[in-house]
């Protein structure tokens, strides 16, 4: 299993109130966080797309960030998590423009990972008129093939679709490397999983919550994929799946880190913005929040592996639980309302301490797919 960040511009009012610059500290902070990933050993980062969601994510620009990061980062690969390809939102011949242009800067490192956004509040903000989320599906499934066409072949064909349409023309530039960068796709709902295993593109699963929920829909991927028909040049086998890390030199310091990083809030955020995510029993609806974590609600979501928090050797053990459950990629979503010393720490400490006893190749997956598609 490989290892990855998750960076969105989190800009929480309680920051911002002490701090008339909240918002350029928190994006400058995450530049570093990824910047400290990549001398860790961690393999991924990926950045989100997000348009209007206050406090949860100011991170709209992320082509702008990740070329930034192609600049200060080495080894790490650099992902859109996500750039959106609907086209009142993103043109796609736009979208294909700036991932072969990152492709290039980046050496060879980007990784594409598109979606249909993360709910009512942001999409439909570009769609006046349309009050169904189903519709972005439409739009989507029409688009997701043409990237490959247009990346590869000399002069795009063109397309004449419902949605949006181009006469034949030359893409320029063409990716970096063999056939194209590795295709994934952000998952809002478990049966978004063997969708995209029937397409051949990785799997962004944001919306698994704990590990008992990844086993039967990493199974309904897995199944899927071996079939795939895909979209692209190769297939990205491949299952991404975030959750929140908390590491400390002794498991009492992780508790008290997490008790103190305002986790309650940026739950209740997400099932705020996210509305097309399944609602788990016990979370409010907005503007009512999650209460407050104590040491026995960590300890407690701890026991539920529904976060991962505790000494090197105890994260190390929670780790192994997501790979056992067939995760190919862990994500970590930073930051989390914790300070950014206390972030640093738990970037380096899983890089000493955990990341070399489970991701023993020093080739990323992705790479390994793409080079095969040669």
């Amino acid at each position: 299993m490989e290892f990855g960040l998750f960076v969105q511009g989190y800009v929480p009012a309680a920051r911002a109130k002490v701090d008339p610059e909240a918002e350029h500290h928190a994006l400058l902070e995450e530049t570093e966080y990824v910047i400290q990933a990549d001398r860790s050993g961690f393999k991924y980062a990926w950045a989100s797309e997000h348009h209007f969601l206050e406090e949860y994510s100011h991170l709209s620009a992320n082509d702008v960030y990740l070329g930034y990061l192609a600049h200060a980062t080495e080894r790490i690969h650099l992902g859109s998590g996500i750039f959106n390809p609907l086209a009142p939102v993103n043109h796609p011949v736009k979208v294909a423009e700036k991932a072969a242009m990152l492709d290039h800067l980046s050496g060879g490192r980007f990784e594409f990972g598109t979606g249909r956004g993360a709910g009512s509040h942001e999409i439909l903000g570009f769609m006046p008129g349309v009050t169904d989320m189903n519709h972005t599906k439409e739009l989507w499934e029409e688009t997701i093939a043409e990237f490959p066409k247009m990346w590869l072949q000399d002069e795009y064909q063109g397309f004449k679709g419902k949605h949006w349409q181009l006469p034949p023309r030359k893409v320029l530039p063409k990716p970096y490397g063999p056939a194209h960068p590795p295709m994934w796709y952000a998952a809002g709902s478990p049966s978004s999983y063997a969708m995209a295993g029937k397409k051949g593109l990785g799997v962004l699963g944001f919306s698994v919550q704990k590990v008992a929920d990844m086993e039967w829909v990493v199974e309904s991927y897995k199944t899927a994929v071996k079939e795939a028909e895909p979209v692209g040049a190769y297939v990205n086998d491949n299952v991404m799946v975030t959750s929140t890390a908390i590491c400390a030199e002794t498991h009492q310091k992780a508790v008290e880190i997490a008790v103190g990083g305002g986790l309650n809030y940026l739950q209740s955020l997400l099932f705020r913005y996210h509305d097309t995510f399944p609602r788990p029993e016990g979370i409010p609806e907005w503007p009512e929040l999650l209460p407050e974590y104590t040491e026995e609600i960590i300890e407690l979501l701890i026991a539920e592996e529904l976060m991962i928090c505790g000494d090197p050797d105890e994260v190390f053990r929670q780790c192994k639980r997501w790979e056992q459950a067939g995760a190919d990629q862990l994500s970590f979503g930073l930051p989390i309302g914790v300070s950014r010393e206390d972030t640093l720490t738990t970037i380096r400490l899983i890089g000493e301490h955990v990341i070399p006893k489970i991701d023993t190749d020093p080739v990323h997956r992705t790479a390994r797919f793409r080079q095969g598609a040669a």
